[in-house]
Formats: structure tokens, C-alpha cells, sequence
């Protein structure tokens, strides 16, 4: 444990699984107390909290549905309850439900744009609310993915509520700056976890994806631990807003 985050009280949605619950743990490992956010996923859920636990660190499960606004004010009012405030707010709750453009159903649509992109903001303005009411600054994250930058056939519905968290971040780095409050964006590129495992099951395909990695390798949860406490750490991004950092083994620029 390095400390990075000692005393830091972390707010992370989409917990129980995956990137969350990866940088959930690991930001306890950095010392955080962590909250987490799941929608359905109990036992994921409270494994993460008993894995937060394990380090020596105060964990808390909450349950909620990210699409819905009042969940925002729920999650970090039951973090507040239970850890005494939110420092740190990671927002990573998506889905991606892959499917063609022209017989998009518009059920799948605008499921995906109420979790991906209302759920980012509501939730956002739900901690930055309690930020400011404690006065002391903070950090938000939010992750928005490579598909904001690159589009994709089968995710017409996905890749706008990517490139409007990362917009997100940009316009909120803007208006919350004055209350010493950071916000900035992750952009993963293809990382293995339940969004994409029937998609990469494809043998063909998962290798043609490798092959476009110069790091070669598709990448794990836990590879978004280390940019995630960067950027939340005062100490090594204390001056760091509005940016968006790239986390995708060097996908974007293997144009050839």
C-alpha cells in the first residue's frame, strides 16, 4: 500500500464487476475507504466489500439503478452516511448491449443513453454537490472509453454516450474548477470484462483485436487501477483538469 489515497473517501458505480470493482479495490489498497455502487449484482457487490475489508479499509455496498436520477442522490447519500463524506467519485457504470444501426430497437437506445450518459451526469452532479458542501475540493473520474474518439458498427448507440461523458468532464472541469474540484476522463480501449466476453468469445475476432495492440495484449481490469489513483491523488495530479487520458496498450495510434 502506498498511501497515495490514505483517509480518502471514494465513491465508485458499476462496483461489483469488472473495471469498477478493480479500481474499488485497488483505490483501497492506496488507503481509501470505498463505496460501491451495483445495480443487481448483490454477491459481486459484497465481495468487493469484503475484499475492501480484507485491507485493513471501510467498505460499503449500495445498491441502485444508475439509470434512475434519484439513485445519484441515494448512492452518495448512503456514502456520506457511512464513511463521513466522498473525496473521490468514480463513475464507471455502463453498458453496451452490441447491436446494428439500422434495426436499432429504441428500447436498447435509450436504455443505453439513460445508464451511460444520464447516469453519468446525475450522478456526477450528486457528488460534486457534496463536494462543494464540504468545501475541501475533490477529485471526479469518469470513465469514458476509446469508442469516444473511434466509431464502431454495432455500438451506434454506445459511442455518443462515450464521447458525451468525455465532454462531461471537460464542461464540469469548467464550471466546478473554482470549487477546487478536478474532473477528468479515462479512456480504456478493449478491456476484457462482462460488457465484451460474448463479443471476444470469437476466437478470430479476439485475435484480430490482439493483433491491433502494440502492447500485444487486450487489457484486464486492473490495468485501470494505476490511472485511476493518478488521477485522484492530489499529490500526483493536483493540477490536472479537464483531461482525458488514453488507456488502451497504443490501439488508438496502431493505424497501420
Amino acid at each position: 500500500m502506498t498511501g497515495l489515497l490514505e483517509g480518502k473517501r471514494v465513491c465508485v458505480t458499476g462496483a461489483s464487476a469488472g473495471i469498477g470493482r478493480a479500481v474499488a479495490i485497488g483505490c483501497a489498497r492506496h488507503g481509501a475507504d470505498v463505496a460501491v455502487n451495483f445495480g443487481s449484482d448483490r454477491q459481486g457487490a459484497d465481495s468487493a466489500v469484503a475484499e475492501i475489508e480484507a485491507l485493513g479499509r471501510k467498505g460499503v455496498a449500495i445498491q441502485g439503478d444508475v439509470a434512475e436520477p434519484e439513485s445519484a442522490t441515494r448512492f452518495i447519500d448512503g456514502a456520506v452516511a457511512e464513511l463521513g463524506g466522498v473525496d473521490i467519485f468514480v463513475n464507471n457504470a455502463g453498458i453496451c448491449p452490441f447491436h446494428s444501426f439500422l434495426d436499432m430497437p429504441t428500447e436498447v437506445f435509450e436504455r443505453t443513453m439513460r445508464v451511460n450518459m444520464h447516469g453519468a451526469y446525475f450522478m456526477v452532479q450528486a457528488a460534486a454537490n457534496q463536494m462543494v458542501k464540504q468545501g475541501d475540493g475533490g477529485s471526479i473520474i469518469a470513465m469514458s472509453s476509446i469508442s469516444a474518439l473511434v466509431g464502431g458498427e454495432f455500438q451506434t448507440h454506445y459511442t455518443p454516450t462515450k464521447a458525451g461523458v468525455l465532454s462531461l468532464m471537460q464542461s464540469t472541469a469548467v464550471a466546478l474548477g473554482k470549487h477546487g474540484i478536478r474532473c477528468n476522463a479515462l479512456l480504456p480501449g478493449t478491456i476484457l470484462t462482462d460488457i465484451n466476453k460474448d463479443d471476444l468469445a470469437d476466437g478470430e475476432k479476439r485475435e484480430y483485436m490482439e493483433r491491433r495492440v502494440p502492447l500485444g495484449r487486450l487489457g484486464r481490469p486492473e490495468d485501470m487501477v494505476g490511472p485511476t489513483v493518478f488521477l485522484a491523488s492530489d499529490e500526483l495530479a493536483g493540477y490536472v483538469t479537464g483531461a482525458a487520458l488514453l488507456v488502451d496498450g497504443g490501439m488508438f495510434v496502431n493505424l497501420q
